[in-house]
């Protein structure tokens, strides 16, 4: 009867520890670190902007030569570099103001390690190099834009119209599972 015993606690050990193992695994998802994906996104085009023309002259202007009323194609505002934190991340962030005046953030070149539940972040942090900038990024305010599409590439993500991007100078990329910033670039306008 007593080794009936054992043989049922060992049993209730072992699927106790399969279960650690396994909720271990879903929750840090080690092979995402092994795992790249990559993106490569164009520039998004937006609508030309309209132009005044001899039908619909503006006020001054020679009707016989169509006005611009917007920039005719993408400019860039802002502009910065990622430095590493968490993980080794490369590449340069750029906020793109489109053709119809909307705003897009663009990540070009990103290198970085994949992960669990990876963000784009815009925040009012300072960058800081090494551990002190690993986790101040949600001290502040910040907006997260979207999960990352991927850790390497260019890639896209169109700014809400609400926000002011300009009150956040920095960008990162977040792992919300964690708390920590995987890398992260202070913006510069341009």
């Amino acid at each position: 009867m007593e080794q009936g015993r054992k043989r049922r606690v060992r049993a209730g050990l072992g699927v106790f520890v399969v279960m650690v193992v396994a909720a271990g695994l879903v929750w840090f998802k080690p092979w995402a670190l092994w795992v790249d994906k990559t993106v490569d996104e164009a520039l998004p085009s937006a609508s030309a902007p309209a132009t005044a023309s001899a039908t619909s002259p503006v006020a001054g202007a020679n009707p016989s030569f169509p006005v611009p009323v917007a920039p005719a194609g993408p400019t860039t505002v802002a502009q910065g570099f990622f430095i590493g934190h968490e993980h080794a991340t490369t590449g340069m962030v750029k906020i793109v103001r489109l053709a119809d005046g909307s705003h897009t953030l663009r990540l070009e070149g990103l290198d970085t390690s994949n992960g669990p539940d990876l963000r784009v972040w815009l925040s009012d942090a300072p960058v800081e190099e090494g551990r002190a900038g690993w986790g101040v990024f949600d001290d502040g305010e910040y907006v997260d834009l979207a999960k990352l599409k991927g850790n390497k590439g260019d890639q896209n993500y169109p700014l809400p119209t609400n926000i002011d991007w300009s009150k956040y100078p920095s960008v990162s990329i977040w792992c919300d599972r964690f708390d920590v910033s995987f890398g992260a670039a202070a913006l510069a306008r341009t």
